[in-house]
Order: C-alpha cells, then sequence, then structure tokens
C-alpha cells in the first residue's frame, strides 16, 4: 500500500487517513517543511523560530510567517531532551508484582494517581504510568526525570535501577539513606495503634486483621505493630493472609474468617475492599455490626459513611501524600532538595457505627 502523500504548502498536500478508520488524520508539519517552503536552510529556520542566530528581520520574519501559515509547532519533547530533562515523572504501584492487576480500580491508588497527576502538572510535569508488573528493561529507555514508586518490595529491583541511573525516586522509608531516594510515609506505630486501642476500648477481645500478602512496608510494619501491641494489651490476634489485590480476593477472606467455627469479634481489614459488601458479608455469617463484630477497613471508598451501619475507616491521606511527594521532587529536580529528606504524613481514622458500641 502507497504511503499518503504527505506534503504541505499548496504542493499536492495529500491528507492520509488513521489506521483502521475512515477520519481524516492531519499530518504533522515538520521543519523540514517549513525552511522548503520559505526557501531556506533548517539551521536558519530553526535559529529564526528560537530567536538565536545571526539573522536580518526580514529573514526572521518570514521563517516565523511561514511558519505561523503552515500550522508549525515545536517538537517539545524534543527540545526538552536537548536541554536535558523531558519534564516526565514516572509512577508505578509494587505491591503484587508477581501478575498484573489493576491498580486504578482501587479508591487509594485512584486518588493517589490522580492528585500526583495533577501536582505534577501545577510544577510544569506530566505523569508517565507505569505497569506494576513490567521487565526492567521495558523502562530503561524512558526519557523520565524522576519516580515516584508506590509500595515498593523489599530490596526493589526497580528502585536500584532508578538510582543507579541517577533519577531521584520518591517512595517510602526503604529509600532512606539512599542518594536521590526521598520518602513520603505514615507513622505506622500510631496509626495502627490507633485503631487497635479503639477496637479494644470498644469491647473487642479477639481481632482478625486481613493482611496483603506481600512484603510491602506498610504491610510489614502494621503487623510488627500489632503484635507487640497485642503482647502489651494482652488481647489476642490473628491475621488472615490475601494473596490476590482486589475487592473479591479480600471478601472471599472475610468470608472464610468469619464462616470458621473460632469465631472474631473485631475485624481490621488493612486490604482495600468494599465496606458496603463486608457488612453484606457480615450479616449473611449470622454477625450484627456492631454489637457481635467491631469492623475498621483501611479505605478511601467514600461508600463507607453511607453503610448501615457507617464503616469506620482508616485514611492514609492520599492527596497529602502526592503534594508531599511532588514537593520532595520539585525540589530535587531543581538542586534544592538534600539526600533522603523525607515528610511524615498523618493518617485520619474516620469512626463510625461499625465499631461504636451502644453502652448498656
Amino acid at each position: 500500500m502507497n504511503e499518503p502523500d504527505r506534503r504541505v504548502g499548496g504542493r499536492g498536500g495529500g491528507v492520509g487517513r488513521r489506521p483502521g478508520s475512515g477520519a481524516p488524520a492531519v499530518p504533522r508539519v515538520r521543519l523540514v517543511d517549513v525552511a522548503r517552503e520559505a526557501g531556506l536552510s533548517k539551521t536558519t529556520v530553526s535559529a529564526a523560530l528560537n530567536g538565536t542566530g545571526r539573522l536580518s528581520d526580514a529573514v526572521r520574519a518570514h521563517a516565523r510567517e511561514t511558519a505561523r501559515r503552515l500550522g508549525y509547532r515545536p517538537n517539545a519533547t524534543a527540545r526538552l531532551l536537548r536541554a536535558g530533562h523531558a519534564r516526565l515523572i514516572g509512577f508505578a504501584v509494587r505491591e503484587y508484582v508477581a501478575a498484573p492487576w489493576v491498580y486504578m480500580e482501587s479508591p487509594y491508588f485512584t486518588q493517589l494517581t490522580n492528585a500526583t497527576a495533577r501536582a505534577a502538572m501545577e510544577h510544569g510535569h506530566a505523569l508517565v504510568l507505569l505497569p506494576n508488573h513490567s521487565g526492567r528493561d521495558e523502562w530503561a529507555d524512558l526519557p523520565l526525570d524522576a519516580v515516584c514508586i508506590n509500595d515498593p518490595i523489599i530490596d526493589d529491583p526497580l528502585v536500584d535501577d532508578f538510582l543507579a541511573a541517577g533519577i531521584p525516586v520518591v517512595s517510602d522509608r526503604r529509600v532512606d539513606g539512599q542518594p536521590g531516594g526521598y520518602w513520603v510515609d505514615m507513622d505506622h506505630d500510631l496509626a495502627i495503634r490507633g485503631v487497635l486501642d479503639h477496637l479494644a476500648d470498644n469491647g473487642a477481645t479477639d481481632i482478625v486483621t486481613l493482611a496483603a500478602g506481600s512484603d510491602t512496608l506498610f504491610t510489614v510494619r502494621s503487623l510488627e505493630v500489632q503484635a507487640q501491641w497485642a503482647a502489651e494489651r494482652g488481647v489476642r490476634t490473628r491475621v488472615e493472609v490475601v494473596e490476590k489485590p482486589g475487592y473479591g480476593h479480600t471478601l472471599a477472606s472475610v468470608e472464610k474468617v468469619l464462616g470458621d467455627d473460632d469465631r472474631p469479634d473485631a475485624l481490621f481489614i488493612l486490604t482495600e475492599t468494599s465496606p458496603l459488601l463486608v457488612i453484606d458479608a457480615a450479616r449473611r455469617a449470622g454477625y450484627r455490626v456492631p454489637d457481635d463484630l467491631l469492623i475498621v477497613c483501611v479505605s478511601e471508598d467514600g461508600i463507607a459513611e453511607h453503610t448501615d451501619p457507617g464503616m469506620t475507616t482508616l485514611s492514609l491521606q492520599p492527596e497529602e501524600l502526592a503534594l508531599a511527594a511532588m514537593e520532595l521532587l520539585v525540589e530535587a529536580l531543581s538542586g534544592a532538595a538534600q539526600d533522603s529528606r523525607g515528610i511524615v504524613v498523618p493518617t485520619k481514622l474516620h469512626i463510625r457505627g461499625s465499631t461504636v458500641r451502644k453502652s448498656g
């Protein structure tokens, strides 16, 4: 099949079509097209458009008018790369890296991604979403200025690769002390103890925690804090591992725990799921919430305040995390940041009816 004629400026200006569609595609006007139409060299036209070189006013005006008439737009990416930066920031979620999963199905990661994209754009950068399950070589050639890596695994090779390449990385405390590594994190001890204290104060004596089958810092530290708290308070705690991501797998684990003969009186769900479906599962298993079972979810799902009863949630503050991460990256890219600087973002416990038992 012959290539469509893409010449411009009235010289046989054929219009191409997008592959697989009948819609006409407007050909991109190149610098060489402007030079040909103006009767000038590419170097002269480039100098005229960039305001450089020793050119007469007439030549400069002629080149600019020709570019305007043809609709020429400079290739911003190429220009930025020549300047040594592309104004692109990579964004990756590394929990559950063994297989592909759609992390944008999670309200937490959706809010975190959107907030990071907005913050990046406000600073003149665009966000590049990187699939969680990709080979290291697939990312090596991307012209990224910096990277946000969320929930890295232990000794994450992706973190190591970017830092070795001299690309600033903002992640969690695991990059603390590494040149080019900046971190944004929560106070795990304060957040997890706050939830467990609240459950115990409302009568919980047997708490089951549902946690991801991963070695992210959030999961590891949360379970460590829980074990320390249980030993100090003398409260029985157990852990149910959710091996795969997604609402369905977490709900299946909830149903398994609630269907067991060894019935807990509290659930603390660290993996994000639907608060509405969790309460429904508890009722189908014969529990009254909160009389028989207290429930707390780590969740950003807005439905939590509209369930019956309302679901108590621990919010990890994704928008605040995004703003803090971008603050660090902007400082790093400007050369103003100190290595290994970090920011602690407070969490919020929204107490609702699922964990408050009526007195008497």
